[in-house]
């Protein structure tokens, strides 16, 4: 049986890559809005999806106010691809 990636198999990071793959990209409130986390945690784990290349985070200013825009990458395509292979696998769909 294939081992299920630790890395988006937490509940808010397959949230996060689940939306991800339906839109391309969004920003940080309407992940926030969405995934219905707290700000904090939320930033945390755009964070670890980042650093192990499944997002960017690009970081601009609309006017005076912060924009904080994530978008998939080719790398958590494939991962959320194989994610959800493997979990077909583990459930014998």
């Amino acid at each position: 049986m294939k081992k299920l990636n630790p890395i988006i198999h937490s509940a808010l990071r397959l949230a996060v890559i689940s939306l991800l793959i339906t839109l391309e990209e969004a920003d940080f409130n309407l992940i926030l809005s969405e995934t219905k986390s707290t700000a904090g945690n939320l930033s945390v784990q755009l964070t670890k999806l980042e650093k192990v290349g499944y997002i960017t985070i690009d970081k601009t200013f609309k006017g005076k106010k912060p924009n904080t825009v994530c978008k998939i990458t080719k790398k958590g395509i494939r991962e959320f691809d194989v994610y959800v292979k493997n979990l077909k696998s583990y459930l014998n769909i």
